[in-house]
């Protein structure tokens, strides 16, 4: 498995340097897709190590997942680990993801064994949003809103050309779901720091519209 680590960011230079040293700690080379930053997010990550791709403008989560996985699939990576630039991810727990994803196309970091630290909105918004999505990807998934995840082989044949937003992580389990390929989750930390980007209404509307195609 030749995995890359592909980090989308907006606006995180406070933390992105720390998130690419710990990949590095791993032993994975890293991609930080800068989304727009006005922050010096792509400054910081380059002189931290990684390699860095960088948006014009802001074009959202979807997009820069697309972009990384595109940069990381033209230079040979047949497995990418993706993880976000905010530090909301723990790197050093990369490694029981890859062990995960040597059975299985798909390995989500699930968050939901200890969930004391996740915001109320976010708690609703995702075992909302996991049973929706579980439902039409003909598979239980207990956290699909997790950003924490290897997807390696077949699954990256499977990412959607279009959204841009967190939709796009939706749509791309349902896709692997239906298709049948294998699926495991590994716990990981919750953790918490700046407030998440994710708009609990209007980007659950979003994942019901991932739902809605597929019914």
């Amino acid at each position: 498995m030749n995995a890359c680590a592909v980090i989308p960011g907006l606006d995180v230079a406070g933390a992105i340097g720390g998130v690419v040293a710990g990949v590095r700690a791993v032993g994975l080379p890293s991609l930080v897709v800068d989304d727009g930053s006005r922050d010096g997010t792509g400054a910081v990550a380059a002189s931290a190590g990684a390699a860095v791709l960088r948006h014009d403008r802001n074009r959202g989560k979807g997009a820069a997942i697309r972009s990384g996985v595109a940069w990381a699939r033209a230079r040979g990576h047949d497995a990418v680990v993706l993880l976000d630039g905010d530090g909301q991810h723990d790197p050093a727990e990369i490694p029981p993801l890859l062990e995960a994803a040597r059975d299985a196309e798909v390995v989500i970091g699930c968050r939901l064994g200890d969930v004391r630290t996740m915001p109320w909105t976010r708690r609703l918004t995702n075992r909302t949003s996991s049973r929706f999505v579980s439902w039409v990807a003909r598979r239980r998934i207990r956290d699909t809103q997790s950003g924490f995840r290897v997807m390696r082989g077949a699954a990256l044949d499977l990412l959607p050309d279009r959204l841009d937003r967190y939709d796009l992580e939706s749509e791309w389990l349902v896709r692997a779901g239906r298709r049948g390929l294998r699926f495991a989750e590994v716990p990981v930390r919750t953790i918490y720091g700046p407030p998440s980007r994710y708009r609990p209404l209007r980007d659950t509307l979003r994942i019901v519209a991932v739902v809605l195609r597929h019914l």
